[in-house]
């Protein structure tokens, strides 16, 4: 991990955005685990977000495997 770049945590209103995907969809996609599954911001609470680099780790994945599979 770049430890000149600040830890940033995702929330689903940013995702969309991100991933070119609705709400709805990427839900579907943790539910199917072909998504990173939120974390839980506060422990025992309701709110939950995703890490960047993670979410930057998957599309950059999902970007190499669009790529090979049309060689």
């Amino acid at each position: 991990m770049d430890s000149t770049k600040p830890v940033r945590v995702l929330r689903m209103k940013d995702l969309p955005y991100r991933v070119g995907f609705r709400p709805t969809t990427i839900y579907q996609l943790v539910a199917q685990g072909k998504f990173p599954a939120p974390h839980k911001l506060y422990p025992g609470g309701k709110a939950s977000g995703w890490l960047e680099s993670t979410i930057d780790s998957w599309v950059l994945k999902q970007a190499g495997q669009s790529k090979e599979a049309n060689l």
